[in-house]
């Protein structure tokens, strides 16, 4: 019997979905970084500028793009709803993205070399590339 999920997406799809996930992680930790600084400088120092009126909406947009990758990686993975939502709440605590995208990179990458192993004929893309 096969230890792995039997309703995991094509490789390529997981690859694709892990990369977006990736950038989104790292832009959402950079993302929260400002965000404290913003709040430090509007709430702590009284400070009025374009960051203080406008960061909390960019941030929240980034937010937005950082969880339609965890879904989007989550769902494609096989993950459970309670890992899916652990990733989600990551995003709230600083340097936590990067942690999770750091651990969710090797965990993924291990799921594809054990499900697809390198050179086996389901690790070759539509196209006859390498996926």
């Amino acid at each position: 019997m096969s230890t792995h999920p039997t309703h995991l997406a094509k490789p390529n799809q997981i690859r694709t979905a892990l990369s977006a996930y990736r950038v989104m992680a790292i832009t959402a930790g950079v993302a929260l970084f400002i965000l404290i600084a913003e709040m430090v400088m509007k709430y702590g120092l009284g400070m009025d500028n374009f960051l203080t009126r406008n960061w909390s909406y960019i941030h929240g947009f980034i937010y937005m793009g950082y969880a339609a990758s965890v879904a989007n990686l989550g769902l494609k993975s096989a993950w459970s709803l309670k890992r899916i939502v652990l990733n989600l709440l990551a995003g709230f605590v600083p340097v936590l993205p990067w942690v999770a995208e750091h651990r969710v990179h090797l965990e993924t990458t291990a799921l594809l070399q054990r499900v697809h192993p390198a050179g086996g004929p389901a690790a070759t893309a539509q196209d006859g590339q390498p996926a």
